[in-house]
């Protein structure tokens, strides 16, 4: 089971702050995180833009895995094989100045409200239930049910790795996500290895369970990585007040190139967002 939550879809690939109407969630942090993140990346030299063209990001994975950049995107964002579509999903792209994709992540939306991941994690990771081996020893799999956002595709090109884009990419996806559905939980696979060398913390997620395990493919065992929504509104609120809070984009510009703030956002609330009061803003 895996119905679409009705929502607006936005036109593919626009400039993510133009793309952005707060159906959901605290309309003044939501739109001021994605405002000050689109700040601080172009200022990196790096341009977000929203998509929903799955066979690019399937052409692109392609090409980079060819390249030896990337592994195969898993099923969950294969729309030969999966219903990933406009309605239920989005990826987010950066992009340099030359208009390369240098960076990517993406988000899927499953409506669970009479079942939960333990039940659904071979229809999520495969696209389809068809009988696909699985071994779930993750307890918080059993609760994590409603409307869950569950990330991926997550991918830095290596020269442009070390300057922690997979730290702002993710909360990107997340707070684009939770502006567009009510989201309950947002959920991702991370490695054993990550989690235990702290790298797993830096995505924003908040608890982990162990373990999932798919036979039929070469991952090895992951863990659950979930966080309830007013978990991650927190985690967004802190990373507004400590890692956005340079909007010379210094952090996540590389190393030893000075950086420079392009276009001043003028209007801080742009055509779709609507603003509302919230004790995070």
């Amino acid at each position: 089971m895996s119905l679409n939550y009705p929502n607006t879809v936005p036109v593919d690939n626009l400039r993510l702050p133009d793309a952005l109407t707060v159906e959901h969630g605290p309309a003044a942090l939501l739109s001021r995180f994605v405002l000050e993140a689109d700040k601080v990346a172009r200022a990196a030299g790096i341009y977000l833009r929203l998509r929903h063209d799955f066979d690019q990001l399937s052409a692109l994975n392609a090409e980079q895995t060819r390249l030896g950049n990337w592994y195969p995107l898993i099923d969950t964002f294969n729309p030969k094989k999966s219903d990933v579509s406009a309605e239920n999903a989005f990826w987010i792209s950066g992009e340099n100045e030359r208009g390369e994709i240098v960076c990517t992540n993406a988000g899927r939306i499953y409506y669970w409200p009479d079942t939960n991941l333990e039940e659904q994690a071979v229809a999520m990771m495969y696209g389809r239930d068809e009988g696909q081996p699985v071994i779930i020893t993750a307890e918080a799999a059993k609760s994590i049910s409603g409307v869950v956002q569950a990330m991926g595709a997550t991918w830095v090109r290596p020269d442009y790795r070390r300057r922690q884009l997979s730290h702002l990419l993710p909360r990107v996806g997340k707070a684009y996500g939770l502006s567009r559905w009510p989201v309950d939980w947002v959920i991702a696979y991370v490695t054993v290895a990550h989690v235990k060398n702290g790298l797993a913390f830096g995505y924003g997620a908040r608890h982990f369970s162990h373990s999932v395990t798919y036979p039929g493919l070469h991952l090895g065992e992951m863990v659950l990585a979930y966080t309830s929504r007013d978990e991650v509104y927190e985690d967004l609120d802190g990373f507004l007040a400590t890692e956005l809070s340079d909007a010379s984009g210094t952090k996540f510009a590389a190393a030893g190139v000075a950086t420079f703030l392009a276009q001043e956002v003028m209007n801080t609330s742009p055509d779709g967002v609507r603003q509302g009061s919230s004790n995070r803003s």
